[in-house]
């Protein structure tokens, strides 16, 4: 029971970081991701930038679905997560979706992160 709810936590982490690369970032359905990182870094850049971070965020969901350095892993997301959403959350709290909230699902979205990987996947496996 527990190996299938690590599964199942697993890749709908996985499909989150794709669907915000692929949608929010490359298709740029969602031009507030564009619009934060013209803030932070500037327009001249921001959709070259935002697209990248999109291949990335795509690149990030294969790399938890296979399981390779999955410790590493972990702690990367949780790092890249955190400093993402403190900029924002600084810099941007006006173009997040819940405002300043938005550091509230950040850090529940660590939180399953942390707990999949770290407390249940060593009880299933």
């Amino acid at each position: 029971m527990r190996k299938t709810l690590y599964i199942i936590i697993t890749i709908s982490i996985a499909l989150t970081w794709f669907a915000n690369g692929l949608f929010c970032k490359i298709l740029n359905l969602v031009p507030r991701h564009q619009e934060i990182v013209e803030r932070i870094l500037g327009e001249a850049y921001a959709s070259p930038i935002t697209k990248t971070i999109g291949v990335l965020e795509m690149g990030m969901s294969i790399w938890v679905l296979t399981g390779i350095r999955s410790r590493f892993c972990a702690i990367f997301q949780l790092v890249i997560i955190a400093t993402m959403n403190i900029l924002e959350f600084k810099l941007a709290p006006d173009l997040l979706l819940f405002g300043k909230l938005n550091i509230v699902y950040a850090f529940l979205f660590m939180a399953i992160i942390y707990v999949n990987h770290f407390k249940i996947a060593k009880l299933s496996m």
